[in-house]
Formats: C-alpha cells, sequence, structure tokens
C-alpha cells in the first residue's frame, strides 16, 4: 500500500482507472468546493471509502502536514514491497538499482522512470534518508511511480547485506575504478549503489561494495546527474547491443 498526499495527486490518481485505490483520507476542516469537490465525487463513483479526520490524525497519514493541503489516498500498488518479500520469492538473476540519501525530489523522481521504464527489476529505496514520495516526485516521475517495483527497506545497509547475502554483486560508481560500465558482466544479481547528489555513495557503502565501476567522461567533464547515470545503467544492454 502506497499513501500519497495533495489535492492534485490524489485527483489524477481518482482519475486513472487503472490505479486501485482503496481509501481517501480527508481532512475534516476541508471546504468541499473546486478540486476537492471533484476528489470528492469522484471517489463516490467509484465506491471508493471515504474517511475524515482532524488535522493532527491527518498529517499522522501523510507524514507531511505542510503540503498535503488536507487529503490523502491509500493505493493499492503491485511492485511496492519490502525487499525481503522481493528476495524470498524471486527464483532467477536480478539486477536493481539502490539509493544512499537521494534528496531531490526532482532526481527522485526521474530515476523511478527510468527504472520503470528499463529492464532493471527494482528499485530499492530507504524509508529514511531520501526524498519523500511528495507530489513533486510523483510529478517527475510522469506517474510511473504507481508502476515501477519499489522495494522498501527500514535500513540500506542491512539491505544491502541482505541482497549480498542472496548472492548479488554490490556496485558503486567510481571515477577512480578501472572497469567501466559497459565493460562489466555479472554472472548473477547485481545491485547497483547510486549516492548522493553532491557527495556520492557513504564510506560504509563503499567498503561493502564488491564491484567499482566507471563511466568515461570526456572534455574535463567530472560526473554526471544521478538520474542521468541511473539511466545508463538501466539501458546499459540494449545501448551495448545497438552498438
Amino acid at each position: 500500500m502506497l499513501t500519497i498526499y495533495g489535492r492534485k495527486p490524489v485527483l489524477e490518481a481518482l482519475q486513472d482507472p487503472a490505479l486501485e485505490i482503496h481509501r481517501v483520507h480527508i481532512a475534516e476542516s476541508n471546504r468541499t468546493q473546486g478540486t476537492m469537490r471533484e476528489i470528492l465525487s469522484l471517489a463516490a463513483q467509484r465506491g471508493i471509502e471515504q474517511v475524515y479526520h482532524d488535522r493532527r490524525s491527518l498529517s499522522r497519514i501523510s507524514k507531511n502536514q505542510a503540503q498535503d493541503q488536507g487529503v490523502a489516498a491509500d493505493i493499492r500498488c503491485a511492485g511496492y514491497q519490502n525487499y525481503q518479500t522481493f528476495i524470498q520469492e524471486r527464483s532467477t538473476p536480478f539486477q536493481l538499482i539502490a539509493l544512499e540519501n537521494i534528496t531531490n525530489p526532482q532526481n527522485l523522481g526521474m530515476i523511478i522512470r527510468s527504472v520503470c521504464a528499463s529492464p532493471l527489476n527494482g528499485l530499492l529505496l530507504p524509508a529514511h534518508g531520501c526524498a519523500p514520495l511528495s507530489p513533486l516526485v510523483i510529478k517527475a516521475s510522469a506517474g510511473t511511480l504507481f508502476k515501477c517495483r519499489i522495494l522498501r527497506c527500514a535500513d540500506l545497509q542491512m539491505a544491502l547485506q541482505d541482497l549480498a547475502d542472496s548472492g548479488a554483486e554490490i556496485c558503486v560508481l567510481s571515477g577512480q575504478a578501472q572497469q567501466t560500465l559497459r565493460e562489466f558482466q555479472p554472472h548473477g544479481s547485481v545491485v547497483y549503489v547510486l549516492g548522493n547528489e553532491t557527495e556520492g555513495v557513504s564510506s560504509e557503502t563503499q567498503k561493502r561494495a564488491s564491484q567499482r565501476l566507471r563511466i568515461p567522461m570526456h572534455n574535463g567533464v567530472e560526473s554526471l546527474n544521478v538520474a542521468v547515470t541511473a539511466a545508463l545503467i538501466g539501458f546499459r544492454y540494449e545501448l551495448a547491443t545497438a552498438r
């Protein structure tokens, strides 16, 4: 279950018949006009439960009182699950991107869109440290947030250890690495960890990595935007084949 908030994101979700919406949460203080009236009307038409709350209770559901605009919705997303469930159910090699301290909502949304469109098997997203799944992230993902397999974890380091124990190689990007992203040929499951927009991956993650890879840079450019890097990783095989 994924909870979204904000009047426009909730309205757009209600307008999409492909999305299974479990419940709509509404602040009792809301005025039933404009966008709010449309939300209530669409929820009633689709037979979706509407639950009213005082402002404090709603903020505990949305976890963002400053931006929830008095409304939230619980959406059933088949791809939204705990990473441990994914490991237990997966019987074939997988490829994931994991994020560490990605704080820019637009970057997060663009990464989700690239992962969803690519052959990758999902995105490992920590519950803390990264930008929340806000209206800005939903907008930047162009709605793919609801389609993408997002694996949640409470602690990234614990999740990476569990994935490594399951046989996955843990990879980080480094400008000093000898092996390029194109040259790397995994023999089984692999997790590519992308770090903070400014500082990169933490020293703890660096120590946990079994592979260090680089993307060749030209003309004095030192690095790429993290969302662009995610797209290159996601489509590395297709690009290599096309060439």
